[in-house]
């Protein structure tokens, strides 16, 4: 049984953002795993291995979200680059126990899962919203925007849309 279950609670309703919330939510089961791998220098080698690539995964999936956010002029988006920015930090704070030998998996994958159940049906549903108010139900043209940014090379997004 999975740590954290996808579900419709946690949906905002814009697919591409959806499906990288749900391969956040992978990680942070993949997280979960890591801890019953026999032997603990094992477990904590993989759950820095997981934690390095959701960790990297999830950069992108930010600088994505921002990168729309801004395309529609989102009136909230200083505040919501700065609770990612505050995120990060906190995520690289782990790293750097991680690093120290701590065991810290089980305080990690607490903090990720209720993490992200707050972004998600907090800042997240929020621009969702916003977007519903100012009339960009559909927020932004996806297939343009990311043809747009495919075309700018954007390193992160070969992250998120491979192929």
């Amino acid at each position: 049984m999975a740590y954290l279950s996808w579900n419709d609670d946690l949906t905002i309703g814009i697919e591409v953002i959806d499906r990288q919330h749900k391969r956040i939510v992978d990680y942070i089961n993949e997280l979960h795993d890591a801890v019953s791998i026999p032997g603990a220098s094992e477990t904590q080698r993989r759950v820095a291995a997981v934690l390095n690539d959701a960790i990297d995964y999830t950069e992108s999936h930010f600088s994505f979200e921002e990168a729309m956010l801004e395309e529609v002029n989102y009136e909230f988006l200083h505040a919501h680059k700065k609770i990612h920015e505050a995120f990060v930090h906190k995520m690289q704070k782990y790293q750097e126990r991680i690093g120290r030998g701590e065991n810290i998996a089980a305080e990690l994958n607490d903090t990720l899962k209720l993490w992200l159940i707050r972004h998600i049906k907090g800042e997240d549903r929020a621009y969702r919203e916003w977007f519903s108010q100012a009339g960009k139900d559909d927020g932004v043209d996806l297939g343009q925007f990311q043809q747009r940014l495919k075309s700018e090379k954007k390193s992160w997004f070969t992250r998120l849309f491979p192929g």
